[in-house]
């Protein structure tokens, strides 16, 4: 889940970032009332980090797309990195302050989003936590409370890289992590369900930062391949940290010697799967994430029960799979239930 290079200079790229993604079905605005005061259009906001990070900008055109299907206006923004909370919250007070009647929002960290929220609270504006889960009793206390939260379970995702690796390994050996950003729960997650699948089988001997970031993960793992040289498995927390990961092993020549086992699949880790640089990658499907939170924001604004509580698939990719998973990117290529149809997906 996150920046595919190491450095985000001040280029178009990085303004495109910052900029607006509007979807507006001129003529064809969906019924249904609404306590914010919208004259029955439906105007939804969603708010997420980066969307040079493939994952973010999937969730960006899954919503989009689903717009578009219900005539419906969405509106996603978003800061200019990963960890530009003040970016991110500055895009979300200008949207709490305009006429919109649902909000989706990714938090960079726990707790970065809830004052920026309070005054959508206030108003009675239902509010969707996407992906990343928001502080409960930080937000209790904020006066700020979820309609629902929409996202994959990444303490699974973490167990079954696990299992991956194990297979891959024999069941034994060094291994390394590689962390995400300090406090994020979705790495915080990854790296518990890890631990605990690998406990008493797998010896952990390094556990290090990279932020979600491919240039540091590449030079942090150099940096652990010195000092272990017998590992001979890696679990990265995201995708991008996994490439920089693999691009490690190819210049200390242990390509083949060292697996790894990533999370996200963004198209990148899929084609580096089907090379055999990466050793597998549990892909999560933002794009649905995306599609997901356009459904529950329309049930939501026509005072239907959406649940509480709604998880979006996750599957492993290795060198069997990564063919199918690679020709129907975005989409999920496995089946899976959507609870806010009636037919599922």
């Amino acid at each position: 889940m996150h920046n595919l290079t190491g450095h985000r200079p001040h280029t178009a790229a990085a303004v495109a970032a910052a900029v607006t993604v509007l979807v507006a079905v001129a003529g064809c605005g969906r019924g249904g009332s609404s306590d914010s005061g919208s004259g029955g259009d439906v105007r939804i906001a969603i708010v997420t980090r980066d969307f040079t990070n493939p994952y973010w900008a999937a969730l960006r055109d899954g919503a989009v797309a689903e717009g578009k299907k219900q005539g419906v206006t969405v509106e996603v923004q978003a800061g200019a990195s990963e960890t530009d909370s003040t970016g991110e919250n500055a895009k979300l007070s200008t949207l709490a302050g305009q006429n919109y009647n649902c909000f989706g929002v990714v938090p960079v960290n726990a707790t970065n989003v809830i004052t920026p929220l309070v005054p959508v609270a206030q108003k009675k504006i239902p509010i969707l936590n996407l992906d990343t889960q928001i502080d409960a009793n930080a937000s209790k206390q904020a006066g700020v409370s979820y309609a629902s939260f929409i996202g994959s379970d990444n303490l699974s995702a973490g167990q079954q890289a696990a299992t991956a690796l194990l297979q891959r390994m024999g069941g034994k050996g060094d291994v390394a992590i590689l962390q995400g950003i300090a406090g994020e729960q979705n790495g915080i997650n990854r790296q518990k369900g890890f631990s605990q699948e690998v406990a008493g089988k797998l010896n952990i001997v390094a556990t290090q930062p990279a932020d979600y970031d491919q240039a540091k993960a590449q030079t942090v793992t150099e940096g652990i391949l010195k000092a272990h040289p017998e590992i001979t498995g890696i679990f990265a927390a995201n995708d991008t940290m996994g490439l920089g990961a693999a691009q490690a092993v190819r210049n200390a020549g242990l390509s083949g010697k060292v697996s790894i086992i990533s999370v996200d699949g963004i198209t990148a880790a899929l084609q580096a799967v089907k090379a055999g640089t990466l050793s597998g990658t549990i892909s999560q499907y933002p794009y649905a994430e995306g599609q997901m939170a356009v459904q529950a924001c329309v049930d939501l604004i026509d005072h239907k029960t959406v649940p509480t509580r709604i998880v979006a698939p996750i599957e492993l990719i290795d060198s069997s799979n990564a063919d199918k998973a690679i020709s129907s990117f975005p989409q999920p290529f496995v089946p899976f239930t959507d609870p806010l149809t009636s037919a599922g997906k």
